[in-house]
């Protein structure tokens, strides 16, 4: 039986080296872990620091037959967790994001990262650079008419400076998200003149058809 994501589950999954070693912070269900021990991967931690989600996984992980692949762990974060190529973190806000990977205490050249920021995405990306780890490239996933963004991130231990409009786009050039942050931008100019200039000059860069789609996304919120 084939684990079933929904597309920002699926784009995450897409991401990850199955032929590495793996860790998938707060699996809750476990089925991105499930999915890629289908797709081959065959070294999983999924954690969590709860015991319900656990037994969620604990649940699933049965279920598709990967108890000897998936092992599950319960700590904070990446608290324990041993040396892993490939770190996934969906579903959580960008600063416990951010906060979870400052006190990863395997950070070296070459490992990757798989991010999936729920909120505050602006300031995930600012956080990542301060700390030596790059953008490759994002995607858009959206379910149920809300638009995320997920990126694959690499710890170089280069540290640079972002300016504001990277850490509002970073690498994702689809126009779904380009709207969804131009919104928000506009929401943040009332109190902030950075974000409405920010805003003005990234509606400026729409086209036509664009700008259509930005206005029918704005009557939609």
């Amino acid at each position: 039986m084939k684990v079933r994501l929904d597309s920002r589950l699926k784009t995450v999954a897409e991401m990850v080296r199955t032929e590495g070693r793996i860790a998938d912070i707060g699996t809750d269900h476990a089925l991105v872990p499930c999915r890629l021990f289908q797709l081959g991967a065959r070294d999983i931690i999924a954690t969590d620091i709860a015991d319900g989600p656990l037994e969620r996984a604990a649940q699933s992980v049965k279920l598709y037959g990967a108890e000897e692949c998936v092992k599950l762990m319960k700590c904070d974060g990446l608290e324990g967790v041993p040396v892993r190529d490939d770190v996934i973190i969906a579903g959580m806000g960008g600063e416990m994001t951010a906060d979870i990977i400052s006190r990863c205490d395997f950070l070296r050249l070459g490992l990757r990262f798989i991010l999936q920021p729920m909120t505050r995405d602006y300031i995930l990306r600012e956080r990542l650079y301060d700390m030596g780890i790059s953008i490759i490239f994002e995607k858009t996933a959206v379910v149920s008419k809300k638009i995320y963004t997920v990126m694959l991130c690499e710890y170089t231990g280069e540290r640079r400076k972002t300016d504001l409009r990277f850490r509002f786009l970073g690498k994702n050039t689809d126009i779904e998200y380009r709207i969804k942050q131009i919104c928000a931008l506009k929401k943040r100019g009332r109190s902030s003149a950075d974000f409405a200039r920010l805003a003005k000059e990234l509606e400026s860069e729409l086209t036509e058809e664009e700008k259509l789609l930005l206005t029918a996304w704005e009557d939609s919120i």
